[in-house]
């Protein structure tokens, strides 16, 4: 990789984890916030909704916005909007202004993933260069995931809820400055100006359309794991630090194979990975229901962290490839709208499912959807290998 574009990683995955910490930052403290203050756990059901909600409804717009702004501009105003937000809380830390900074703060995650998720594409030369910058780009939700609720966790611990929501608010301007020196790749340019139909015409095509149906299935694992565990744990009789342990394992699983895939972008192809990825997950889901013990849970979890944690930088890299360079950021859009979608319903779902055929049961049929699509991650192995990709669409 590139001396320059190394540098631009660096500066891109700071100002990204300055964005992303403070959602889930507030995504951790806020919920915690109203069961402290007596609010039902429905309550705190719909406040954990708005956080993808904005995602949903955003998600198209940020793509446009992005292809006609480049990075600088998402970024500046994410900020803003985030800190906003945040600050609110701090002023008025009451139920429905937690639920006004879980939009925003959801909002602002959104302008600013895609925009820098369509600038990384632009950055890449060649497919394995492709691979490589989203592998890395990929580790910055993975920290803050880990940073931004340890962090918000310490100060409601030793100087409240306001102490914790003003660190918070106070990190997104952090991302202005760690991107100000990163060039920009292209914002308005003649090609955006082409005619185009709606966003949704990207559909049409085939292998777009396997590639989003391959990324909400994975990602309705990512949100099956994440619910179910608990569910599971209680039943078997766990305790709640056994219970984080093994999602624990999960996520430090996840971020090492992304630290790894940098370095074997070169021999790896993106159908491949993700297929392989869709069958392990299918067994591992399988096996999931079967063990008892807290280490046996423990080392599945870890497995599947690695599993779903290789498979975000090989869609990103195909999504690169497979639509025109014009339209990556509705394309960025569609696939956000999709799994932030999919991050407000499936739970209810599931939630109804294992109502009716147990724990179990929800992940055996999950399981075995997953396993029965991986033929059409096998088939994104033919994706183009050129960043631009082919440019059937309009």
């Amino acid at each position: 990789m590139r001396p320059g574009t190394r540098t631009a990683l660096v500066r891109l995955i700071g100002a990204q984890i300055c964005v992303h910490a403070c959602m889930t930052g507030f995504r951790m403290a806020a919920p915690l916030m109203a069961l402290r203050e007596g609010h039902s756990a429905a309550a705190v059901g719909v406040l954990l909704a708005l956080f993808a909600l904005a995602q949903v409804f955003l998600a198209l717009p940020a793509g446009r916005y992005a292809e006609h702004h480049g990075l600088q501009r998402p970024f500046v105003l994410a900020s803003v909007v985030a800190t906003a937000g945040g600050l609110c809380s701090v002023a008025w830390p009451h139920f429905g202004v937690l639920c006004a900074t879980a939009l925003t703060s959801g909002a602002a995650v959104c302008l600013a993933m895609i925009a820098l998720q369509r600038h990384v594409g632009h950055m890449a030369q060649d497919a394995t260069e492709l691979r490589q910058v989203f592998s890395w780009v990929a580790i910055g939700p993975s920290l803050s995931n880990f940073l931004g609720p340890f962090v918000a966790g310490l100060l409601i611990d030793a100087s409240g809820f306001r102490a914790a929501y003003l660190l918070l608010a106070l990190l997104p301007p952090l991302a202005w400055w760690w991107i100000r020196g990163v060039p920009e790749h292209g914002g308005a340019s003649p090609d955006v100006e082409r005619p185009r139909g709606s966003a949704w015409d990207l559909l049409r095509d085939r292998s777009f359309r396997h590639l989003m149906l391959v990324n909400w299935m994975l990602s309705s694992c990512w949100d099956v794991h994440t619910f179910l565990v608990p569910v599971l744990g209680h039943e078997r009789g766990l305790s709640a630090t056994v219970i984080g342990s093994i999602l624990g394992g999960f996520a430090i699983a996840a971020t090492a194979i992304r630290l790894l895939m940098p370095w074997l972008a070169s021999h790896l192809r993106e159908g491949t990975v993700i297929a392989t990825a869709m069958v392990g997950t299918a067994l591992l889901f399988a096996l999931y229901p079967l063990v008892h013990v807290a280490w046996a849970m423990g080392l599945l979890s870890a497995l599947l962290g690695l599993a779903l944690g290789s498979v975000q930088p090989m869609v990103m890299s195909t999504l690169h490839q497979i639509t025109p360079k014009h339209r990556h950021g509705e394309a960025l859009g569609l696939r956000s709208m999709a799994i932030n979608g999919s991050s407000v319903v499936m739970p209810l779902l599931f939630g109804s499912v294992g109502a009716l055929v147990g724990i179990a049961g929800v992940f055996w049929v999950v399981g075995a959807v997953v396993g029965a699509g991986a033929h059409l991650a096998w088939g994104l192995r033919r994706a183009g290998a050129t960043p631009a990709g082919p440019q059937r669409l309009p």
